[in-house]
């Protein structure tokens, strides 16, 4: 019986950070969330010679990542990919492209990632990363892709916390304030001190709406 091929590397990914400008704050802390293949998937053929040898390249391509050669594993990668198109190296190689910065290669490989795999939370989760980090920002579609991956893992703090900080940024207090109190119920505690700021944020412009109002009476 095939074995199952994938292995989650569960790095934080923390893509923003409170009163930082957007895009700064995920270059500064972004880790987006890996995961590298190891043998081969439940529905693997062991008679497919294409497979054997998209797998040959795809656990090729894992050794050079974890060995820190992102050029080599694209390489590999890209050759998988080549031969038979698989959720995992196309997650794989979306990992290399953003590493080098190739922000739309990497939701390329994304979005064909999640065709395959739709139920993939760490697939969308990145893809928000990549269209946050874009030279053009594009903060609706990733609020949109982390959604998604909430909704396949609703337990998961560091979705929540991602989504947060992204509905924050955007102006979206109420909707932040939700999920920083989710994260930090599911264990993430430095949610706390993003639920006072935003909660103070939405105080305030409470207080300056109820100036406003009081302005207009006078």
């Amino acid at each position: 019986m095939a074995s199952r091929i994938l292995t989650v590397s569960r790095a934080i990914p923390r893509i923003i950070r409170f009163g930082t400008p957007l895009k700064s704050a995920v270059s500064s802390t972004s880790s987006i969330r890996r995961r590298w293949a190891t043998s081969t998937t439940p529905t693997s053929s062991p008679n497919d010679p294409a497979e054997a040898e998209a797998m040959k390249a795809l656990e090729e391509g894992t050794k050079r990542l974890e060995d820190g050669d992102v050029p080599g594993a694209k390489v590999m990668y890209e050759r998988s990919v080549m031969i038979k198109k698989t959720a995992s190296a196309l997650f794989n190689l979306g990992v290399t492209h953003y590493h080098s910065k190739d922000f739309q290669a990497a939701i390329d490989a994304w979005k064909e990632s999640i065709e395959l795999q739709p139920s993939s939370p760490d697939a969308h989760t990145n893809l928000a990363s990549a269209y946050i980090m874009s030279p053009i920002s594009r903060p609706s579609l990733a609020i949109d892709h982390l959604r998604i991956a909430s909704s396949l893992s609703p337990e998961d703090p560091e979705i929540s916390f991602n989504l947060g900080a992204v509905l924050e940024a955007c102006g979206l207090l109420e909707e932040a304030l939700e999920q920083y109190k989710r994260s930090k119920e599911y264990g993430v505690d430095r949610a706390g001190m993003h639920i006072r700021n935003v909660s103070a944020k939405i105080l305030g412009k409470k207080l300056e709406s109820l100036k406003k109002a009081e302005k207009k009476e006078e």
